[in-house]
């Protein structure tokens, strides 16, 4: 009866790529989304202790979800401050970034309009686009001129998907770029900021000033600002269809208030923390400045390292992890077979010494 699965499963254990629950282990952090190491930091850690101190309720369950009985007066506080802050009229949060794309993609787009997804993108959208009745399209990997020659081809209503910073190879989009040509062709521009809000103040779409020209930005707190959850930014419009339409989010209990409160307290934290970034910033040039043949970006505080060689790879990891390293290998199907890499995350909390060893094994196999 489950000859099929485990058929399957035995495949992959036999390519070395099962994926396995393995428990936390100790070592050097050059792998989570910790940028700025916010989830471990203890000021943060007891500002929040002391908002449940004096307001135990911020633990409780929600009780249902927000249509129902979930929508409390924490929760709705919280996405007034993160529209404030990121310069957009309205914002609807979600319990996950991956919860937020599959609400937008899935909902939005009509049988008659067209997903054009970089070919890069995130998994959520392409599971999203699934759900969709709309047809989807890829253009090359932040290549406007192929994004333009799509887009003169489409007849009905076009959205626009990518990621301002990608998670795999850590470069960034040309947002401006397909922002114009966006507008240029009345389409609808998403960006996912999950991986550039907090590093790069409220993001790049908040840094070029892009709002009018972005139809909805996702934000994602389970990274740089050491929280949960994700918010969708939009105009008033856009969130009451999602609200009324978007089954990811009608169909969800909401989550407790502390959730919210720490993302409203991570907000303020993240202001008055700028020294955090300057010093990722510096680690990340650091890192850079040891000559290592990488695909990404130069300030990106995703640095990945191609290795095809799935042995080659599995040994550098592991010689990594024997001298206290955490890195992350990422074999296909993550990735397209022959671009398997060593996805290293820079910190703020990473040492020099740290970063100067970890980059002496990685040359020793490269």
């Amino acid at each position: 009866m489950f000859s099929h699965f485990q058929n399957t499963l035995e495949q992959r254990k036999t390519d070395g790529t099962l994926r396995l629950l393995k428990p936390q282990v100790e070592g050097v952090d050059f792998y989570s989304n910790d940028y700025l190491g916010f989830a471990q930091n203890k000021e943060l850690q007891n500002l929040l202790l002391k908002e449940v101190i004096k307001n135990p309720c911020l633990l409780s369950g929600s009780t249902g979800s927000r249509l129902i009985s979930g929508n409390s007066s924490e929760v709705v506080k919280t996405e007034k401050l993160i529209a404030e802050k990121h310069q957009y009229s309205d914002a609807l949060l979600f319990s996950s970034g991956y919860n937020a794309n599959l609400a937008l993609f899935s909902t939005l787009p009509t049988r008659h309009d067209t997903i054009i997804v970089d070919e890069k993108i995130h998994r959520s959208v392409h599971d999203a686009c699934k759900m969709s009745h709309a047809k989807k399209v890829k253009f090359s990997h932040n290549h406007v001129d192929d994004l333009e020659r799509i887009l003169k081809n489409q007849n009905g209503k076009s959205y626009i998907a990518i990621e301002s910073l990608y998670s795999m190879d850590g470069d960034f989009a040309p947002i401006e770029e397909i922002a114009a040509v966006a507008e240029k062709y009345n389409a609808f521009l998403i960006v996912d900021e999950a991986h550039s809000f907090g590093i790069f103040g409220n993001g790049l779409v908040d840094k070029f000033q892009l709002q009018k020209k972005v139809l909805a930005t996702v934000i994602t707190y389970g990274k740089a600002l050491g929280s949960h959850g994700a918010a969708v930014l939009t105009n008033d419009v856009v969130k009451s269809y999602l609200i009324n339409f978007a089954s990811p989010f009608i169909y969800t209990t909401s989550a407790p208030d502390i959730q919210w409160r720490s993302i409203k307290t991570g907000y303020e934290f993240l202001e008055m923390n700028n020294s955090a970034r300057i010093k990722l910033q510096h680690n990340i040039e650091s890192f850079r400045h040891q000559n290592l043949k990488m695909l990404s970006s130069a300030n990106s505080p995703i640095q990945s390292i191609l290795i095809s060689n799935h042995d080659l790879l599995k040994r550098t990891k592991q010689t990594l992890l024997d001298e206290g390293f955490l890195t992350y290998a990422v074999f296909s199907p993550a990735v397209k077979e022959g671009t398997e890499r060593l996805r290293i995350c820079i910190h703020s909390f990473n040492t020099e010494k740290e970063i100067m060893k970890l980059t002496r094994i990685i040359k020793e196999f490269i």
